[in-house]
């Protein structure tokens, strides 16, 4: 799976992990040349508290376009140190 956004390759791996229609990409298959650190935060009752990057390429970046669960809550250890997308980045096989 390769994860695009703005002719650039985020992330690429035969590893991913699926959860809620979302591929989450082992955080060494990412790119992190592209990845900013967000201030954002949401919580999820299942997974726990993640926090995001803004991606920026091309010269443009799109805010919170990525996250990540630090520390996941037990039922979703499988996607600790992993990445996912959204806001218009292209997941493709």
């Amino acid at each position: 799976m390769k994860a695009i956004w703005n002719g650039a390759t985020l992330a690429e791996s035969s590893e991913t992990v699926v959860i809620e229609g979302n591929y989450y990409f082992p955080e060494d298959s990412i790119n992190k040349e592209y990845f900013r650190a967000s201030e954002t935060h949401t919580v999820c009752g299942w997974k726990g508290t993640a926090s995001y990057y803004d991606v920026a390429a091309g010269g443009e970046t799109n805010k919170d376009a990525a996250w990540f669960y630090p520390e996941p809550k037990d039922a979703a250890q499988e996607i600790k140190n992993h990445v996912a997308f959204w806001k218009g980045v292209e997941v493709i096989a």
